[in-house]
Parts: structure tokens; C-alpha cells; sequence
């Protein structure tokens, strides 16, 4: 997986968060939170193998945020 299909994944991820409209514990955008956890996940060791692995993972990340409400 390269570093322009993650920059590809992370702006369309950014360009349909709505979670501007919802703040959760007083905060807003969980999108970027979750890109920032993932960045840090395949830092620690995380291997993501291609582009459809890491939506998922991404998109999981921010159900948790949601969901967790942390």
C-alpha cells in the first residue's frame, strides 16, 4: 500500500466526516482522530496490506471512537 492511496483514503474519510454536527465529550471530528490512531496502530508494528484493509480498520477505529464516546 503506498502513501498517496492512504492520503486518497484519509480525504475522502475527511470529506464525508460529519462529526462536526455530534461532538462527543465536548469534542469534535472523530475522523481525525481515528487517522491519528491508525497512524500511531502501523507505527507500533499495525501491517495494513492494502487500501480496502485500511478503510476497514479506519472505519472501525471511528466506530469505536463513537461508540466508546472517547
Amino acid at each position: 500500500m503506498t502513501r498517496n492511496e492512504i492520503k486518497a483514503i484519509n480525504a475522502h474519510f475527511r470529506q464525508i466526516d460529519d462529526s462536526h454536527l455530534w461532538p462527543i465529550c465536548g469534542r469534535f471530528n472523530a475522523t481525525e482522530r481515528a487517522i491519528k490512531r491508525v497512524q500511531k496502530l502501523r507505527k507500533d508494528g499495525l501491517i495494513i496490506d492494502d487500501p480496502a484493509e485500511y478503510s476497514i480498520v479506519l472505519e472501525n477505529e471511528i466506530s469505536q471512537i463513537v461508540n466508546n464516546s472517547y
